[in-house]
């Protein structure tokens, strides 16, 4: 292996390591939420993001299962009143909405990002529409994912009743609403930012 390629495996290696870590202080505190109610407005979405665009969609994946593995431990826990609230009525189909949509959420954002980088001059806009898209994957393979596998128990119907929707649209507008509209905001902002600055940095080091 060349000492520009090594390089390179360590740059990648350490910058992951710091997400997954960040990932996990987000996920073992209650740094990362921010509860309103029964809902819970996440920042995890954050290192996923970048984990995906900088690092490449593995990467993404990656930290998306770490992100959706702490969701499913706030779940079993109690510390996600919400969550609990799933495992009590099933704990496999808990771990199934905590990890598979998180894992596609960081995967699918570095297909994004890959994708628009061949067609685009620059990082701004790939980092840009990456990041907004992290947030918006996350909450809408969440919620649906949530819709498919407990809409037919109590608590789905004790939600629905809350929301006074006319119709499932319109429980999904609902729900979803306030969640993606924050973590699109940090998403963009945030993401985007330190994005298209660790990439500009990657490049000079290499």
């Amino acid at each position: 292996m060349s000492k520009s390629a090594n390089t390179r495996r360590i740059l990648r290696l350490t910058q992951l390591s710091v997400l997954v870590a960040l990932l996990l202080i987000f996920g073992f505190t209650s740094i990362g939420y921010i509860k309103i109610g029964v809902i819970e407005i996440t920042l995890n979405v954050i290192p996923v993001a970048i984990a995906a665009i900088v690092l490449g969609p593995s990467a993404g994946a990656i930290c998306g299962a770490v992100f959706g593995l702490t969701s499913f431990w706030q779940a079993v826990s109690g510390m996600s009143a919400f969550g609990a609230a799933l495992v009590a009525i099933s704990p496999i189909y808990t771990l199934i909405i905590c990890l598979i949509p998180r894992i596609l959420e960081g995967l699918l954002t570095g297909l994004i990002f890959k994708g628009l980088s061949k067609v685009c001059k620059g990082n701004s806009v790939p980092c840009a529409v990456s990041s907004l898209c992290c947030p918006l994957l996350n909450t809408l393979l969440f919620v649906g994912s949530f819709l498919l596998l407990f809409s037919r128990t109590d608590f789905f119907a004790s939600l629905y009743s809350q929301s006074a929707a006319s119709n499932i649209l319109a429980f999904f507008a609902w729900f979803v609403g306030l969640n993606g509209a924050v973590e699109a905001a940090a998403g963009f902002v945030i993401s985007s930012a330190a994005s298209k600055a660790l990439l500009t940095a990657n490049k000079r080091i290499r």
